[in-house]
């Protein structure tokens, strides 16, 4: 659940959260009937397994680097690289090293 800690506060979102050993960690930022922000943190070799969505989503990478699965189509993006995954095809994450990423998902 989001609260309102960030409300008109400047952040540097990549110390919001934390990688921690053998784990995938998240903290959701914004969360509204319209869409989500929500912030990853995963540990080298974590891994979202293919699933689907039903709405477009968007990754922007803030730190490391993670393989993103697209209907089968690797992408490999680093810091500062985003990508569009579109509702309703097959994707999954695989992170490369130890990475933080943003997720933006847009349910209007």
């Amino acid at each position: 659940m989001a609260t309102n800690e960030l409300h008109g506060k400047q952040s540097r979102l990549v110390d919001l959260i934390t990688v921690q050993p053998g784990a995938v960690v998240s903290k959701t930022l914004i969360e509204r009937p319209t869409g989500t922000v929500t912030l990853f943190a995963f540990d080298k070799g974590q891994k979202l397994s293919e699933h689907t969505a039903p709405f477009d989503a968007l990754v922007a990478v803030l730190q490391g680097s993670v393989d993103i699965i697209l209907d089968g189509v690797h992408h490999t993006l680093t810091a500062g690289d985003a990508i569009v995954m579109p509702g309703g095809v097959v994707h999954a994450v695989d992170a490369l090293e130890p990475c933080i990423w943003l997720l933006t998902m847009i349910r209007s």
